[in-house]
């Protein structure tokens, strides 16, 4: 079982990861598949987005239909992305705060087949805890100190985690190990080309991700000029060299919402969990054919939710704006 994110890297393998990507101003516009061979079996993948906000959804979907294997994948919150990786065999380790379908559906069962089974590994972290693994891998330093998590259970079931004395206060704090993806995929709402990303509304702990990770790809709605960008410098969140590739995907978190663009695909979502909640296994392997491994293109899924649905979704996101 894949365990690659367990590992701290030493900050010498670190700078000797950054010098070796390329960090010039470039054209970095790829498809899909292409950005699916960044990828490797076994990688280790941070997942931007939390819950069903901004998730890349059409980036995960392509990993799947590309056969990858034995993910280690980390998010703060895990959705049905998680139940779709797990499903798949695409991953067999997740790293995350809570593993749900949604907070209006609950506890994932696919999720708890898999790890109760013991076909897969889930190791749960505060939310804080997540967060300051990403931020310790953005920093280049081995580890972070915090306090919250000393004060429930989820310390005790992470020995990863440390406490330690500070050399300061004498207090108990607790040490949570860095976290550096071999690749994070995040969906933005706008980028250009070279990979300079805005996003709109909550930043969820992507900006740390996007530093933390040896690669990055990027899925965005839309791709707009440089000119574009510089207009507006201070919404551009992911600058170009973090960057790898970047993919023009519209609707690319469908059926999850992409915030001020379309909200969430309910009637989907509704249906999607009925059917795999009766039948964790055969309710998966059903869905995986017919809007996974069925469709030739991710315009093909879409097609397979529904124009009425998404043209509903899209009113519903950008009515934000215009209220």
């Amino acid at each position: 079982m894949s365990v690659g994110q367990d590992i701290v890297q030493p900050y010498q393998k670190l700078r000797e990861n950054l010098a070796r990507r390329d960090r010039s101003l470039r054209e970095k516009v790829v498809s899909l598949e292409e950005a699916a061979s960044f990828v490797g079996d076994g990688a280790s993948v941070g997942i931007g987005g939390s819950t069903i906000s901004r998730t890349p959804m059409a980036m995960i979907w392509q990993l799947i239909r590309a056969r990858k294997k034995e993910l280690s994948c980390s998010r703060c919150i895990i959705s049905t992305d998680g139940d779709l990786l797990l499903g798949s065999g695409a991953a067999n380790h997740i790293i995350s705060s809570w593993f749900a379908q949604g907070i209006l559906w609950g506890l994932s069962k696919v999720m708890r087949h898999h790890v109760e089974g013991g076909t897969a590994r889930y190791d749960e972290w505060s939310h804080m805890g997540v967060g300051m693994r990403f931020r310790a891998g953005a920093m280049g330093v081995p580890f972070m100190p915090m306090r919250s998590m000393l004060g429930s259970d989820v310390a005790r079931i992470r020995p990863e985690a440390k406490e330690f004395d500070c050399p300061f206060t004498g207090e108990k704090v607790l040490l949570v190990p860095a976290l550096n993806p071999d690749v994070a995929v995040i969906h933005v709402q706008r980028c250009d080309a070279y990979g300079n990303a805005q996003i709109d509304g909550l930043q969820f702990m992507d900006i740390d991700l996007a530093m933390a990770a040896n690669r990055v790809i990027l899925t965005t709605e839309r791709i707009v000029s440089n000119d574009q960008i510089r207009r507006a410098p201070d919404q551009t969140k992911i600058p170009f060299f973090c960057v790898d590739a970047v993919v023009e995907v519209p609707y690319g978190s469908a059926p999850h919402e992409c915030y001020g663009v379309y909200e969430p695909m309910m009637n989907h979502l509704n249906a999607y969990v009925a059917q795999v909640n009766g039948d964790p296994v055969g309710g998966m392997k059903k869905y995986l054919d017919e809007y996974v491994y069925g469709p030739k293109t991710w315009n093909d899924f879409l097609a397979k939710i529904g124009m009425d649905e998404i043209v509903t979704a899209s009113r519903r996101g950008r009515s934000i704006f215009d209220d």
